[in-house]
């Protein structure tokens, strides 16, 4: 993936900016105020997410605790097929911590059984 199309997905990334307002304020399970903060920025995970997928574009992206982490998840579409790319980077490391392959039937289900 070249320069110039890695900015073109941060640039689509940047517009989807609404989907993660308030997600450094996020709460966790008992309603307490979560104290960590990201120290990866948004938009340089999503550089690092996209590496993964070439000529790949965000179409979801949000900051959310995996695992007792903070880490930036991004579903990737994927050039030339159906299937999304979900990738996983440590808010604080910028490591990728987890990558999968999601069919439309998987990401059917799940929308229908959404995590609480």
């Amino acid at each position: 993936m070249d320069r110039r199309q890695v900015w073109r997905s941060v640039a689509a990334l940047m517009l989807l900016g609404g989907l993660t307002a308030g997600a450094a304020s996020a709460t966790d399970k008992d309603g307490s105020m979560e104290g960590d903060k990201a120290t990866v920025t948004q938009e340089r995970a999503a550089e690092i997410a996209l590496e993964r997928v070439p000529g790949g574009r965000i179409v979801e992206a949000e900051l959310e605790r995996e695992h007792g982490h903070l880490v930036w998840s991004f579903d990737i579409a994927r050039p030339g097929s159906k299937d999304v790319s979900e990738i996983q980077v440590d808010a604080h490391s910028g490591e990728v911590v987890a990558e999968e392959n999601e069919t439309p039937d998987h990401e059917a289900s799940e929308d229908a059984n959404p995590k609480k």
